[in-house]
């Protein structure tokens, strides 16, 4: 009897060092459940879990921390993972916008290739605040929507752009139209009332908004493509022990590699359903990617000036 005590405590205390051992871990992200991000982060907690060492609760729709904090969370340690736009950090320095220059890398392989030379650049800078860097997927790339047709930038002069960022505005300025700042949730009401005649967004961005509902035409141009990252206090991470760390750095690259395929596959998804709702979907005209692109060179090269050293060697290796 008294041997079969000590048993059952025993398995009592080691089920205890068990429990206690499990590290658990808070994400924060700003997008809705139902966000093929989202959806990837999920599974990549999940895949995580199954190592039995770390648990990561991942809090959606910025319900545990806005986005424009996210970062600054990790870094200090309020939470030791999270999700963010790469991009949101553009104004502590101009280095993170380097996926936001339309017309730059207008496409997926490109967006490869410039993430391939802005990835060390990022995860240094990351590096020096205590962050690293655990793997990063792409939005589905902005696309040109109007109320009427559009062969060139002379038949957007003078119209209302829907903006949304600096870079937006500047586009805005370049093609001769009239930069106008409206929220994602007041674009349809903006385009019904002609406060707005054309804006740039992504094709699930339109679906999300009904765009057949109040706009005719949808331009493929794929302009830039603004990636998401997750991110990891390095402290807390190096907490772990080295067959955890492998296993989330492997679990990373697992999601970033179906993150960018699902991105594609969302994109293709979005634009046939425009098509089968009624919305003239078509690949922008010779004249007109050639005129954005040659517009998508001057807002690369002002970027590249504000981004200092690190923008003018990525703009440089991107452009061999």
């Amino acid at each position: 009897m008294r041997l079969m005590k000590l048993c059952v405590a025993l398995s009592s205390a080691l089920l205890a060092g068990s429990a206690f051992a499990q590290t658990k871990w808070d994400m924060p992200t700003p997008y809705a459940d139902g966000s093929f991000h989202t959806k990837g982060v999920r599974q990549f907690a999940e895949e995580i879990a199954k190592g039995g060492k770390v648990q990561i609760t991942v809090h959606s729709n910025a319900s545990l921390i806005k986005h424009p904090e996210i970062k600054r969370a990790v870094q200090t340690g309020q939470v030791p993972i999270g999700e963010l736009l790469i991009s949101v950090l553009a104004n502590e320095n101009q280095l993170f916008a380097f996926d936001s220059n339309p017309f730059l890398a207008n496409g997926y392989d490109k967006e490869k290739k410039l993430w391939g030379i802005a990835k060390s650049y990022v995860e240094k800078r990351l590096d020096a605040q205590g962050i690293k860097l655990l793997y990063s997927v792409p939005w589905p790339p902005q696309a040109l929507w109007a109320k009427k047709e559009i062969l060139s930038i002379a038949d957007m002069k003078g119209m209302k752009f829907r903006t949304y960022s600096p870079t937006t505005s500047r586009l805005a300025e370049l093609v001769g139209a009239v930069p106008t700042t409206v929220q994602l949730p007041e674009v349809p009401q903006a385009f019904r009332t002609g406060v707005v005649d054309l804006m740039i967004t992504s094709s699930p961005g339109g679906v999300d908004t009904q765009a057949w509902d109040y706009l005719t035409h949808f331009y493929d141009t794929q302009a830039f493509l603004p990636q998401n990252a997750v991110l990891v206090n390095k402290a807390a991470f190096a907490k772990l022990d080295a067959a955890t760390q492998k296993l989330i750095l492997d679990a990373a690259a697992r999601a970033e590699q179906r993150g960018w395929a699902e991105s594609e596959a969302d994109n293709a998804r979005a634009i046939k359903m425009l098509g089968e709702k009624g919305i003239k979907v078509a690949k922008p005209s010779a004249k007109l990617s050639d005129e954005l692109t040659a517009i998508g060179k001057t807002i690369a090269g002002e970027w590249a000036k504000k981004a200092g050293p690190e923008g003018e060697a990525i703009l440089n290796a991107y452009n061999k």
